[in-house]
């Protein structure tokens, strides 16, 4: 699995004109799946994003994390973080998991975080989304289980 984990001060993603999900501040997560990925790798993602401490203390340094500042998440699929640009000039998404795989685990990755207690607002998987969000930073994050 895949995440891009943007801070942000809000965000919202919307299906044909109408807004599906929004939040305040919090993280507006963009998650890949791929064939391999298993529960137990949405589990650890889910406990690694959630428990990030990327929003400033009184000091200034990155001390705080979702709980602190009543911070929630915009959880989106998006299967392009499989996209293979090394050949040609058009991504392939053949590491791009299929939807009988990715959507139980797109769906087990948002019940996880919201067991642990955050508001969770998402898109629709294989939905044509947009999404808006203002970046507060910019303070943006890589994180694939393959390497945590």
């Amino acid at each position: 699995m895949r995440a891009v984990v943007t801070r942000v001060t809000r965000a919202s993603v919307s299906i044909d004109g109408q807004i599906h999900g929004q939040i305040g501040r919090g993280f507006l997560v963009l998650l890949g799946i791929t064939h391999n990925d298993t529960e137990a790798q949405a589990k650890k993602l889910a406990d690694k994003i959630c428990s990030l401490r990327i929003f400033e203390d009184e000091e200034g340094k990155m001390n705080r994390g979702l709980e602190s500042v009543d911070g929630a998440l915009l959880v989106v699929s998006q299967f392009t973080l499989y996209g293979n640009c090394r050949r040609g000039r058009r991504p392939d998404f053949l590491e791009a998991a299929r939807p009988e795989t990715a959507i139980p685990l797109y769906e087990t990755f948002l019940t996880l975080c919201r067991e642990k207690g955050f508001p969770v607002e998402c898109g629709v998987f294989g939905a044509d989304m947009k999404v808006d969000s203002l970046n507060d930073g910019p303070l943006t994050l890589i994180l694939d289980t393959d390497t945590l």
